[in-house]
């Protein structure tokens, strides 16, 4: 208020939370004033600031934004999370707030108003207006709230701008004064709170400028960052007195998976020194006995035998139990915690990939009877990409198009957003009062409220809803719910540590833990119940053993192993029961491409685990017909028979020039089992060893109509959905190939999958996971057509759709992005590899029908050690079938020119590199082709 009085701007400080917001809202409510709020992110430029470009009636026009506005209107700005915005964005502002001036881009100015009054005696007002001259009220303010850095991450104050600001430092109340705080409200005994409140202040409020030395400090000495203050474990102590405290700390800080060892350790010791830990027996919720709606109340909220929670927009009675979801024990435990979270506040599953944290929230939204609104997040998202769009009506209009996020908050719906970990935390900045207070100011100017205060304003003004609405004032939906779904963070690392003391303000966490043994092997015998028992102990034998081990190189191998790619290799071997375990695991794992020391790590596992390949198995796989025909309308390669397909575009199947062979006949014998179980394939080899070949010549025999998609380093989710076209001066959008092949059911080969960035890749997941996806335009897919009912924008995928996407093998000499490490278990994945001697030789005279067969033996040897010597490391390139085709052909055109003239179209490459030149020279010198002879390289013999 003093400073309000000296008519200075105002800066908090402090640490994460709401406090600091509520405070500065809570003073302009006490003195009535208006505000213009807005939340900065790294993508806020200064059109957010100043004046926006619009578009109307095919004219282009300025509309103002907040600082103008509440310079002119005399209202006061609010900036939240200065520490967001890219450095030299705000100093925009600058002389706004020193002498409340400022050039618009529209030629007008603003002038403070001691001057424009002065001015006023001497001019008239019409005057003034002609030289756009524009008054800021006397009353104009700006509050500030930023974090203080360093300490937390974010930019700097620029120096200019921090001297322009009285700063004042808010921090959390002192527990006595919350104990008298909480004394006030009835339900909870001072005493029971007063430990936890002691502890949390103890363990986790890092030193401050009074404060002693806070006991968990990380490697920089920072404070880790500590839980929203205990209001939240408040209201849980008020839901369900017999909670454990150690239950609630665990949810607002989730040391367990947030720490390293020694950070465990610490916060444990603190807890047993405040008598906090668990007793033997903690009163946990094991399960959810039943749910009911509650009737006649005026939200909707239903009974859950745990406690009341707000449910969603369906009726209850359609929950029955869905026949995908096996109820493990933990996961019930882990559903009844999640209710009781619900009651108080959003929350976050943090669980490894693959680990089922997709199914548990369906599962969770199924039973309060929410309609799921699935968001899936990338790392180069925006603000606006959460919040609101841009995009352009046929006319030519700028306007803007709100997000999922903002429709299912309007509509009561439970929003997962998947893939948290991956976003920039500067992004979710425009999410934190959306999350604390149910508050969010959109770009437009709309303004969603908390459905009780939109109650109370509405009452006030004496206004109907559709008052409000032209005034763009909009409800949240009480029963409106956020479930984040995230990797655990990696300890120590300075990327991956995404579970910031920033973010642990916005949700309760829970940890979904990996299956134990025999809930693994429940899950999977009753989701596939024909499998042979001794598969799927020996499977889960392995899987544990190496889940459990502290090897790096093991747990790399497990994360391949998880429980999704499980369920697909038991899926497999209970359709196909006479298939090699041995094989199935190395497929998942993709040996083939494996290091050495996790090659023969995951072999000795196997072995171990009783898993091995049986000699009469690799016998009967060598003599076994891999043929392939079409009989009545079937395909059959090798042992498995297909329908083929009947398409209205034929011009669309592939056909392509293609040899057979054994080594390439297996993978698409592999390929159409895949195909007949419904999977997505996933092809991963060296260059040059026909991926794209083996994918066209499949197709062809198919009869499959198939789209084709290039990915590259620029493609960003936008491309992959819509390719936009300038019509007639209106923007329009065309389907991309991908969403041409969701709706025609064709197949969609992506290829060069590991060159688009990973984050761009991932959208993907949800596309195969959960049949849902969100185009950049609006409109969604669905693969389930019952969800159809009469929503519009929406694309029912084909049941036919598929997916085969190509990619190389990670790592080097291949530049690209590791595909398989972040989507490798969402597909049935395939290692191609270069055809064997014998068959190479067989296809390679039909290229060369005239070449002498001598050549052609001495290539194929010579090109088998050097790939030999490439997968022992020794040289980086590994030469591949297609380098050996283009010799024969360059033999068959050309028959006079020596061999040794001819290979070196393959090997000028590696002229100037001396080591590997020598290795290559003496390689072809043994195999008698003469590369790069020279009179000194003749060694005689003795006599």
């Amino acid at each position: 208020m003093q400073k309000d009085l000296l008519g200075q701007d105002i800066f908090l400080i402090g640490p994460p939370g709401p406090l600091r917001r509520s405070i500065a809202m809570q003073y302009l409510e006490l003195t009535k004033r208006e505000v213009e709020y807005i939340a900065l992110s790294r993508d806020t430029t200064e059109t957010d600031l100043k004046q926006r470009r619009e578009i109307r009636a095919g004219t282009a026009f300025y509309i103002d934004q907040c600082a103008v506005r509440a310079a002119t209107e005399g209202r006061i700005l609010v900036l939240e999370g200065l520490e967001k915005a890219e450095r030299n964005v705000l100093p925009v502002l600058n002389n706004l707030l020193e002498n409340r001036e400022m050039q618009l881009e529209d030629g007008r100015f603003l002038m403070s108003s001691e001057r424009y009054d002065k001015l006023l005696q001497e001019h008239t007002k019409t005057e003034l207006d002609a030289w756009k001259i524009v008054r800021v009220s006397e009353d104009f303010r700006v509050i500030a709230l930023g974090l203080p850095v360093p300490r937390y991450s974010g930019n700097p104050l620029d120096p200019p701008l921090r001297s322009r600001f009285q700063a004042r430092d808010v921090y959390h109340l002192p527990f006595k004064q919350l104990l008298l705080v909480q004394g006030a409200r009835p339900g909870v005994s001072g005493g029971c709170l007063r430990t936890p409140l002691v502890c949390m202040e103890g363990l986790c409020f890092p030193s401050h400028a009074h404060d002693s030395q806070g006991a968990i400090e990380d490697q920089e000495g920072q404070g880790l960052g500590y839980p929203d203050s205990p209001s939240v474990a408040k209201a849980a102590l008020d839901s369900f007195p017999m909670m454990s405290v150690h239950h609630i700390i665990k949810r607002l800080y989730p040391y367990n998976v947030l720490l390293g060892n020694e950070g465990r350790t610490a916060v444990e010791d603190a807890l047993r020194r405040f008598e906090l830990e668990d007793s033997e027996n903690p009163l946990l919720p094991s399960r959810i006995i039943k749910v009911e709606r509650i009737h006649g109340s005026k939200t909707l909220q239903a009974d859950v035998t745990v406690q009341i929670v707000p449910t969603g927009a369906r009726p209850l009675n359609l929950y029955s139990g869905s026949d995908t979801f096996i109820k493990t024990s933990s996961h019930k435990q882990l559903l009844s915690e999640m209710m009781q979270s619900h009651m108080v506040k959003d929350m976050c599953l943090i669980g490894g990939k693959g680990c089922g944290k997709t199914v548990i929230a369906k599962e969770f939204a199924d039973m309060l009877g929410y309609n799921i609104e699935p968001v899936m997040l990338y790392q180069d998202m925006t603000a606006r990409d959460l919040v609101q769009q841009r995009y352009t009506l046929p006319n030519g209009d700028t306007a803007w198009r709100p997000s999922p996020l903002v429709t299912a908050a309007l509509d009561g719906k439970l929003v997962i957003l998947d893939g948290i970990h991956r976003v920039n935390s500067g992004t979710l900045a425009v999410l934190q009062r959306l999350i604390h207070d149910r508050e969010l100011t959109l770009f437009d100017g709309t303004r969603l409220l908390r459905e009780d205060r939109y109650q109370s304003l509405k009452e006030e003004l004496q206004l109907s809803d559709k008052e409000l609405q032209q005034r763009s004032i909009f409800p949240i939906h009480s029963s409106f719910r956020i479930v984040a779904l995230g990797e655990p963070p990696v300890i120590g690392s300075s990327t991956k540590q995404w579970l910031g003391p920033e973010f642990l303000t916005l949700f309760l966490f829970h940890n979904v833990k990996s299956l134990t043994r025999n809930e693994e092997i429940q899950v999977i015998k009753e989701m596939i119940p024909n499998v042979p028992n001794i598969v799927v102990e020996r499977l889960l034998s392995l899987t544990h053993k190496l889940r459990e081990t502290n090897d790096p190189t093991a747990q790399s191998l497990a994360s391949s192993l998880s429980t999704r790619q499980l369920l697909r290799i038991c899926r497999r071997l209970s359709q196909y029961p006479d298939e090699s375990l041995y094989h199935a695991v190395s497929k998942a794992c993709l040996s083939r491409f494996l290091p050495n020391l996790a090659r023969s790590a995951l072999h000795k596992n196997l072995m171990d685990s009783g898993i091995e390949i049986n000699p009469d198995d690799v016998r009967k796989l060598e003599e076994k017909d891999y043929s392939c025909e079409i009989h009545n309308g079937f395909l059959r390669i090798g042992s498995a028979t297909m329908p083929v397909y009947n398409p209205s575009e034929k011009m669309k199947v592939p056909d392509v020039l293609f040899y057979e062979n054994t080594q390439h006949m297996m993978v698409m014998e592999d390929m159409l089992k895949d195909f007949l179980l419904g999977e997505h394939l996933l092809l991963i080899g060296n260059q040059g060893v026909g991926k794209n070949k083996i994918v066209d010549r499949f197709l062809h025999l198919l009869n499959r109509p198939r789209e084709y998609l290039q990915l590259h380093r620029d493609t960003t989710v936008q491309s992959l959905t819509l390719q936009p076209s300038v019509k007639d001066g209106h923007i329009t959008y065309e389907d991309s190939p991908l969403v041409k092949a969701v709706k025609l059911g064709h197949i969609l080969v992506i290829d060069e999958a590991d060159k688009a960035p990973t984050n761009v890749t991932c959208i993907l997941k949800t596309l195969v996971e959960s049949g849902e996806m969100i185009l950049s335009d609006g409109r969604r897919l669905v693969a389930n057509p019952a969800n159809v009912d009469g929503r519009e924008n929406v694309i029912v995928i084909h049941p036919d759709f598929r997916m085969v996407v190509l990619a190389n093998r990670p790592g080097f000499p291949f530049l690209g992005n590791d595909f398989f490490g972040t989507l490798g278990d969402i597909f049935s994945c395939h290692a191609v590899d270069n055809p064997k001697p014998q068959s190479e030789l067989a296809m390679l005279r039909q290229y060369g029908p005239d070449v002498p067969e001598p050549i052609l033996q001495k290539l194929v040897t010579a090109f088998g050690e050097l790939r030999n010597l490439a997968d022992q490391g020794v040289i980086n390139y590994p030469y591949s079938t297609r380098e050996v085709v283009n010799i024969v052909k360059h033999l068959q055109k050309f028959p006079a020119e020596g061999l040794a003239n001819v290979v070196r179209n393959v090997f000028d490459f590696d002229s100037y590199n001396n080591e590997m030149r020598d290795t290559l020279i003496s390689t072809l010198h043994k195999h008698g082709i003469p590369l790069g002879a020279k009179p000194t390289s003749i060694q005689l013999a003795k006599e």
